[in-house]
């Protein structure tokens, strides 16, 4: 029943009563008469503004109680007037709107959120003061050698680079977009390429985008490098055949003396740029991951045997003594093509860079589950300063004596690149003028039955 509707009935009569008796000045019976009909009405106003209020009460608790996330179901109530009970239900229909925007917010929130922390770019997002609200993961790992917290900060207490705090500026007082990129100082430097751009024309502030290109930096100067290195090496022989060959059609080709001389000299750097090439290629199609390689048990006595039988000839002819130590037994898993080939390529480093009455040996082992093979000699040693760099394509300790010795500067890192695809590795240690000993180690064959070291 409408609020109206139960009021009038209980005021009517006291109104219609006090009016009558005013107007007429009745007697005094009924005067009393209409006092306590009057009073009876007042009783039953009364009653219903108790009833009325405590209705309201149990409403506004009730709505507290679900604004708070509380039971849903209201108090059993007996009497419930209709504009209550329209105006809780209203207030129903409100709360459950809001719970479904409020869910479908949240559930976007997620999404976001995740998104972004599976996003290998870093990402940050300021306000319009330049102040950082929200970031990523990818960030903060970018960022972790360098900062602490991310959210709160200013770009310069994050990264001290003044452009970058500028271009920030910029982005949310004037909407300019900005690109830059800038190194991280560190144990592990990071060479950053950061966008930075405004947000929305209705919402101020920034955001900036950090790409880690540290990786991308340094292949392209391994390429420059690499190019370098190669037209170096490809123009010294090149050099040498040209001129010898111009020297030979101006004349000296009928000069007995000299002719046999320069036609040996552009034999020998045709050679040099064979064997260049050659390396090139097999580097190539090693990282490139084109070798095929047939893994299988690799008896290691018999690879140093074989690569050491291949520069015996010219270990002697400086009066050097190679010497195998290496058991029957011992079996590497690999594959015996490559193998051969590391142990050819240290033996004849071995024998190049070791003087004349040198000794070279070759010692073989398992050792902790794995076969390790050392090559050591007693030759010039290497500094400390290039040890870390002598597996790089074209690195020479000496320059001009590797090239005197016909070297391509590519073998270390042919060695190095073939034990990788077979699942071993290449250390070094030496010493200048105390000799040098390279260890190769490789996974031991199942069937192997040698000691372990």
């Amino acid at each position: 029943m409408p609020l109206r509707a139960t009021l009038l009935p209980l005021l009517l009569p006291a109104f219609v009563v006090a009016t009558l008796v005013a107007l007429l000045d009745g007697p005094k019976e009924v005067v009393a008469a209409a006092l306590v009909a009057l009073a009876g009405s007042l009783m039953s106003l009364g009653v219903s503004r108790g009833t009325l209020q405590r209705q309201l009460d149990l409403l506004a608790r009730h709505t507290r109680d679900r604004a708070e996330g509380g039971p849903g179901a209201p108090p059993a109530v007996p009497e419930r007037l209709d504009e209550v009970a329209g105006l809780e239900g209203a207030i129903d229909s409100l709360h459950a709107q809001l719970s479904a925007r409020s869910a479908m917010l949240t559930q976007e929130a997620r999404t976001l959120t995740a998104v972004l922390d599976g996003m290998a770019e870093g990402i940050w997002v300021t306000d319009d003061e330049g102040t950082v609200v929200r970031h990523n993961d990818a960030l903060r790992d970018m960022l972790a050698s360098t900062s602490g917290e991310l959210t709160g900060q200013r770009p310069l207490a994050l990264i001290r680079n003044e452009a970058l705090h500028d271009a920030v500026i910029r982005a949310c007082r004037e909407g300019a977009s900005s690109h830059l990129e800038l190194t991280l100082d560190g144990l592990f430097p990071r060479t950053l390429s950061i966008r930075v751009t405004p947000l929305a024309k209705d919402l101020p502030g920034s955001a900036a985008v950090f790409h880690d290109v540290t990786e991308l930096r340094r292949l392209e100067k391994v390429r420059k490098d690499f190019v370098a290195n190669v037209s170096h090496e490809l123009r010294t022989p090149i050099t040498a055949i040209r001129g010898y060959a111009e020297t030979l059609q101006g004349g000296a080709l009928n000069d007995p003396v000299m002719a046999p001389k320069m036609v040996e000299i552009i034999h020998r750097q045709s050679e040099r740029l064979s064997e260049l090439v050659e390396d090139l290629l097999e580097l190539s199609r090693l990282e490139a991951r084109e070798v095929s390689l047939k893994r299988g048990r690799v008896p290691l006595a018999d690879a140093a045997a074989r690569a050491a039988d291949t520069v015996r000839p010219k270990a002697e002819g400086k009066g050097q003594v190679v010497s195998l130590h290496v058991p029957p037994d011992l079996l590497a898993e690999g594959d015996t093509r490559a193998v051969e080939q590391v142990l050819l390529n240290l033996l004849d480093n071995a024998v190049k860079y070791t003087p004349a009455g040198g000794q070279v040996d070759v010692y073989g082992a398992c050792e902790s589950g794995r076969c390790v093979v050392r090559v050591k000699d007693t030759g010039v040693g290497i500094e400390p300063k290039h040890l870390s760099r002598i597996f790089e394509r074209f690195y020479r300790v000496d320059k001009g004596r590797s090239r005197d010795m016909g070297g391509t500067g590519l073998g270390l890192s042919i060695v190095k690149h073939l034990l990788q695809a077979m699942d071993g590795e290449v250390k070094v240690e030496s010493q200048p003028n105390e000799g040098s000993t390279f260890t190769i180690f490789l996974p031991l064959a199942a069937s192997s039955n040698a000691a372990t070291g």
